[in-house]
């Protein structure tokens, strides 16, 4: 017999650890609610009983939910955990959101330290009151653009990983280069269904013929932006999940495609949520409460945050309020708010009265995460050649609705070389910000690589004078400088490398305003507030300098990014995302 059946068999010995009380409580498997109290011992769910006064002792700890709703805890289905703040101090603010389980992208420590960066956010997410599942970041075997960094000794550590608790599957792997043509990723996907893995897709502006090809290597996709999209990805049997976080709500697409598909194939995420939000309380309840805002059947909306997600990437005991399940349960004043009063993870109690009563890990990483930007910052890698204008012409990027940059072109200045004396016509195109002309530079900033780097340029962005620096750059392990000024590009490189990673904005010379993220250069373990506080510092400084954009500094990170397909930066030149080729400044010649 084992622990739990003495408090199920409400025996003189059976003594419950915890019951939830008084509540109404969503029964997943009956897709009803029941007037039930919930017994827990250890981890798990011992019972649903009419009445929790036969299990409970004297030293039971008993959670009041009358005239409230129990759930199960929520699961995050698709969201990047380990990007700006480290995973650790993230823990109360998604608790209090009422999210007791993610599925994370390692699109930090993964993307940049491949194998062994996963191993170490294992290591750093086991005992989380928040139980973190992670998926492997499919970059190292990406080689659209530029070859692969990942040789055959990644992929068998790979192929070791996929094996590993909390490790369910390939992370999101961008269609454009998997569709219609022969990768390196196909080993890495071949790996994930020998190992019984899920594969995540990641489709922005996949359609038709592409998508019925996109659905044979990937088992799911978030990307669906209009209800459309969202009805041609279930009709191609893909698992849908429906976003909203920080950087986009889709869920009025999803709710308009909602009685087209099966409910049971749809899962909710946040994709992400910014320090911002994290500050302000967002989290899965609220995503549940704009689903049905939205329109969502209420059962579905609860299941698309918890049982679904769990059968599809496989989360054992997760997602149900049922005997024998782990005990991730919160609860809520009702449907209608979805307000956070209680959350049990794992049996215990970490938020009460909608307070988080856990404290994040603030233990320093391994040395090896440190240190990372290494670049040469001479004024010159911040301009172009000046035989790259055809005409005084040059290719170039341009801000779009969201994180688009299509391809346009411009006329940018003629500037001195690192000589500042240089004639004109012996100088080098740099940015022409009265022109709205500025450059967009992207260096690799991998310790012990060859100094790789490329300068394009960039209309729309908005910057009058200075520029702005990160190297949180996404799926590149790069150093992004967009400029007004060349000078102003490499104080503000130069403080982004002393930081060991982060952002930097500078003007006249100086640097007026920064953020620390020097784990991986992507993330932080400062806390919450100080991190919203750097933020707002830098966004600040740039609508000072002139930038009107919504959401600057999510663009500036975007560059890199060909999963939103369009024009973007490489160190080797510009990716034609849709061409799926390089091609640089010299615009192309009519025929």
């Amino acid at each position: 017999m084992n622990e739990l059946q003495p408090v199920a068999l409400e025996r003189a010995d059976g003594i419950a650890e915890l019951v939830v009380t008084g509540g109404r409580v969503y029964c997943s498997n009956r897709r009803e609610f029941l007037e039930r109290d919930v017994a827990v011992v250890g981890d798990r769910i011992a019972a649903l009983l009419e009445d929790a006064d036969s299990v409970t002792g004297p030293e039971t700890t008993v959670v009041d939910a009358t005239d409230r709703v129990v759930l199960p805890g929520l699961i995050d289905a698709h969201t990047h955990a380990d990007l700006q703040l480290v995973p650790e101090r993230i823990v109360p603010g998604i608790l209090a959101g009422g999210t007791t389980a993610i599925v994370t992208e390692t699109s930090g420590l993964g993307l940049h330290f491949g194998a062994r960066g996963v191993e170490t956010t294992l290591e750093r997410t086991a005992d989380l009151p928040v139980t973190a599942y992670l998926t492997l970041p499919p970059q190292p075997f990406v080689d659209t653009f530029e070859p692969a960094r990942g040789d055959d000794a990644e992929l068998e550590a790979y192929a070791d990983l996929l094996g590993r608790e909390r490790v369910v599957g390939v992370g999101e792997i961008d269609w454009i280069h998997v569709v219609d043509r022969d990768t390196t990723l196909e080993a890495l996907v071949d790996q994930a269904r020998e190992a019984g893995a899920v594969v995540v897709g990641h489709g922005a502006g996949c359609r038709g013929d592409a998508l019925r090809a996109f659905a044979t290597v990937v088992d799911n996709d978030h990307e669906a932006i209009t209800a459309d999209g969202v009805c041609e990805r279930g009709t191609n049997g893909l698992h849908v999940v429906g976003r909203c976080g920080s950087n986009r709500d889709d869920l009025p697409a999803l709710a308009a495609a909602f009685p087209d598909l099966d409910g049971g194939s749809v899962s909710l995420s946040t994709d992400g949520v910014w320090p911002n939000d994290l500050r302000d309380g967002f989290g899965m309840a609220d995503v549940v409460r704009r689903a049905i805002e939205a329109g969502i059947p209420t059962r579905d909306a609860i299941d698309a945050a918890t049982r679904n997600p769990a059968e599809h990437f496989g989360l054992e005991g997760r997602g149900r309020i049922a005997p024998g399940a782990y005990a991730d349960v919160i609860v809520v004043d009702d449907l209608e708010s979805m307000t956070v009063e209680t959350v049990l993870t794992n049996g215990e109690q970490v938020v009460s009265e909608g307070t988080p009563n856990v404290e994040p890990r603030a233990e320093p990483y391994p040395d090896y995460v440190y240190e990372q930007v290494s670049v040469d910052l001479e004024r010159d890698r911040f301009t172009a050649p000046l035989e790259a204008a055809v005409g005084g012409v040059v290719r170039a990027m341009a801000v779009d609705r969201g994180l688009v940059t299509t391809e346009t072109t411009a006329e940018p200045a003629v500037v001195g070389g690192t000589d500042s004396s240089n004639a004109p016509d012996e100088g080098r195109l740099g940015p022409d910000p009265e022109a709205d002309v500025l450059t967009a530079t992207l260096l690799d900033r991998e310790p012990g690589t060859d100094e790789r780097g490329f300068t394009g340029f960039l209309t729309g962005f908005g910057l009058e004078d200075g520029a702005v620096a990160t190297s949180l750059t996404w799926e590149a392990i790069g150093l992004a400088v967009v400029a007004a000024d060349t000078d102003d590009a490499v104080v503000a490189a130069r403080r982004v490398a002393e930081l060991g990673g982060g952002f930097a904005v500078a003007r006249d010379g100086a640097v007026v305003a920064d953020l620390e993220l020097p784990v991986g250069g992507v993330a932080t373990e400062a806390p919450v507030e100080d991190v919203v506080r750097g933020y707002d510092d830098l966004e600040d400084a740039l609508r000072a300098a002139g930038v009107e954009i919504d959401r600057p500094l999510l663009t500036l990170q975007t560059l890199t990014f060909p999963g939103v397909p369009a024009l973007k930066l490489t160190p080797s030149g510009y990716a034609d995302v849709l061409g799926q080729r390089l091609v640089g400044v010299e615009p192309e010649r009519e025929a």
